[in-house]
């Protein structure tokens, strides 16, 4: 069975021709179309390119410049850490000349109040509060004033010690995050799009949390370098105070040592014209005391020698009472008898008033002698007491070397400084 065909649709030459037309127009079109696109895609292309490189080139020399900014003040803060170093020694330096100065005040100290110590076994009336005693206590004040003195610039040296380390530890650790930061920057800056380690990461442009601004920056590691200058400044002026004080209180130690022994030496030659002059007086009171000794033996010999011519002038008295009736005549010789026992009788008072009195005068004789005696041997004592206070102090000429020996070290870091 035959199939029936749906006839075709026929078109009219103009349409055919307006087909071709349009088709034609189209492809032109599409074309200049296509070809502005291309023109715009190659402009686009070079455009964002030379851009790329441009704001590549940009960043890498800012990152370059960010590099020196860092180098730059990675080298001025190890210049500050270097300057805080040799400050720090010079301080310790310092400070340990101060220990030993002050330590060196302990012997002259001892030395003081052992004098003060030896002096007080004085005894009686050579315990005197003289110039010597006065001396050793303003000695004793001296002393004690300068080890508070070095105490206190010690104190202050420790402190300023510490100032130092801290201001040192700030310049360290900014210094450290610089060479953390200019290594990161370095190592970026030597990134190229060839390198392996370059990929995506998600929300790269966000701003780090602790962020600060250049001023910022810059006004940080400022900061941490005018610190350290003005602790250096401090410290070179601690030095110089702590050079002043170490001298003076030297200084003030070594004259009040001379005015001491001054006085000790002149204390002794008074006590020793004072221990001459009583061995001069005991020479001449024993000498007084044998002659009056020897005269009281005299007298003594004299009163017995009245004895026999008294007794003769009695007995001749006596037996003339004897006489008979008027033979008893009160006679010249009577009378002369009489008169001569009445004189010796007087005589024999006479001799023994002074015998007494000679008595009396060898005892006050024989007591200045014992207090001559005794004021001697106390003078004896109080003179080997002095003697042996300046023996004591022989010891200080000793630690003389150790003062010349720090004054010349300090004077050498000065210089040095």
């Amino acid at each position: 069975m035959a199939t029936k065909i749906k006839p075709a649709l026929h078109f009219s030459v103009p349409d055919w021709h307006r087909s071709n037309y349009t088709i034609a127009t189209n492809a032109e079109r599409s074309r200049d179309t296509s070809h502005q696109i291309r023109q715009e895609g190659r402009w686009l292309k070079n455009e964002t390119n030379n851009l790329t490189k441009w704001q590549q080139h940009d960043n890498t020399t800012r990152l370059d410049n960010r590099c020196n900014d860092i180098s730059d003040w990675k080298e001025t803060l190890e210049r500050t850490r270097s300057q805080l170093d040799d400050e720090i020694l010079r301080l310790k330096d310092e400070k340990e000349l101060c220990e030993q100065a002050l330590e060196a005040k302990a012997l002259p100290l001892d030395v003081a109040n052992d004098n003060l110590t030896i002096r007080d076994a004085r005894r009686d009336i050579d315990l005197v509060d003289d110039l010597v005693e006065a001396e050793l206590r303003n000695e004793v004040k001296v002393i004690e004033g300068a080890k508070r003195a070095l105490q206190q610039k010690c104190a202050e040296c420790f402190e300023q010690l510490c100032r130092l380390e801290e201001a040192r530890e700030q310049v360290c650790k900014d210094l450290q995050d610089k060479n953390i930061a200019l290594d990161i920057d370095i190592e970026q800056r030597n990134l190229t799009e060839d390198d392996p380690e370059i990929c995506f990461h998600p929300d790269s442009t966000r701003t780090p949390k602790g962020s600060v601004t250049p001023q910022e920056w810059h006004e940080f590691s400022r900061y941490n370098k005018s610190r350290a200058e003005a602790e250096m400044k401090a410290s070179k002026t601690l030095r110089e105070a702590v050079k002043a004080t170490i001298m003076k209180t030297s200084n003030d130690v070594e004259a009040q040592r001379l005015a001491t022994e001054y006085a000790i030496r002149k204390r002794i030659h008074d006590m020793e014209k004072a221990k001459d002059e009583d061995e001069w007086q005991k020479a001449t009171t024993e000498e007084e005391i044998a002659a009056q000794q020897e005269d009281i033996r005299k007298l003594e010999e004299a009163i017995r020698a009245k004895d026999k011519p008294l007794k003769l002038a009695m007995t001749r008295l006596e037996n003339r009472t004897c006489r008979p009736a008027m033979e008893l005549c009160r006679d010249n010789a009577q009378y002369g008898l009489c008169d001569e026992v009445r004189q010796l009788q007087s005589t024999i008072e006479t001799l023994k008033d002074k015998l007494l009195e000679s008595n009396q005068s060898l005892k006050n004789l024989q007591d200045n002698l014992h207090r001559i005696n005794t004021d001697l041997k106390l003078k004896h004592e109080s003179l080997a007491l002095d003697n042996h206070c300046m023996e004591t102090r022989g010891k200080l000429t000793k630690p003389l070397e150790t003062q010349t020996k720090i004054q010349a070290d300090s004077s050498k870091q000065a210089e040095m400084a």
